[in-house]
């Protein structure tokens, strides 16, 4: 009996751990970026160096039922040993600001909810702009505006090869990625189980993402994957940048 509720057990742990990438490939509506691969650049580029006024424009939509949820525009106003980006939804009004330091790593994230602010800065983007690079990164995190707990924040960035992408914006070159933070603690105490994903596809040209697109999901106490709680399942699409 001992060793039929220890195996019921371990089978309740791996399926915990498998199961949140599985179930979603067969949810989402939202068409998937179409892209053409392209081969390796000899020496990898440059990302554009940030300077005030440098501007991107993006429709944020919601990848289950193609909805146009908000056009955000995210605007360089200071640069030096912090870089700050101010936000704002044609919506939503007055976003959180994203701040970078250096360039590239973001000390401010406001991309997921609630918006967060790491203890020690942590990649945007890949460290090295080639195919097949990969970083995990730990760290741990504050809620904006309430900096009396932190929680631990885990980071997996994977560069998986050049595509060429299209978006109103125009056509362009780009490295996709993708980012998982697998099993992060949330500040909802209430969660007992948390996992993000998304694929980004970059452009070095414009120094940000042209497509971003993005879940989460969560459990309570009790549930399976097969029944976890989504968060926003959005996509970023570039509309216009400067």
């Amino acid at each position: 009996m001992a060793t039929q509720l220890l195996q019921i057990s371990t089978l309740r742990r791996f399926l915990l751990l498998l199961s949140p990438a599985v179930l979603v490939a067969c949810i989402s509506s939202q068409p998937y970026p179409a892209s053409t691969p392209l081969p390796q650049p000899i020496n990898p580029p440059k990302v554009r160096a940030p300077q005030v006024g440098q501007q991107w424009v993006y429709n944020v939509r919601n990848v289950f039922n193609q909805e146009l949820v908000d056009v955000v525009t995210e605007k360089v106003v200071s640069v030096g040993p912090q870089i700050r980006i101010e936000r704002s939804g044609l919506k939503a009004g007055q976003l959180p600001d994203e701040i970078q330091q250096p360039w590239g790593y973001v000390l401010q994230d406001p991309h997921w909810n609630p918006p967060q602010k790491f203890l020690q800065p942590i990649p945007l983007w890949p460290e090295q702009l080639v195919p097949g690079w990969s970083g995990f990164y730990r760290d741990r995190y504050q809620v904006v505006d309430y900096p009396d707990n932190d929680y631990y924040w885990g980071l997996n960035i994977a560069a998986l090869g050049w595509e060429g992408i299209s978006a109103p914006a125009g056509q362009f070159p780009v490295l996709k990625y993708q980012n998982e933070a697998p099993f992060f603690t949330s500040n909802d105490f209430s969660r007992v189980a948390n996992y993000r994903q998304e694929d980004v596809w970059f452009s070095p040209e414009i120094g940000r993402w042209v497509i971003r697109r993005g879940y989460g999901r969560y459990l309570w106490a009790g549930m399976f994957w097969n029944d976890a709680l989504w968060e926003d399942h959005l996509e970023w699409e570039l509309a216009s940048w400067k």
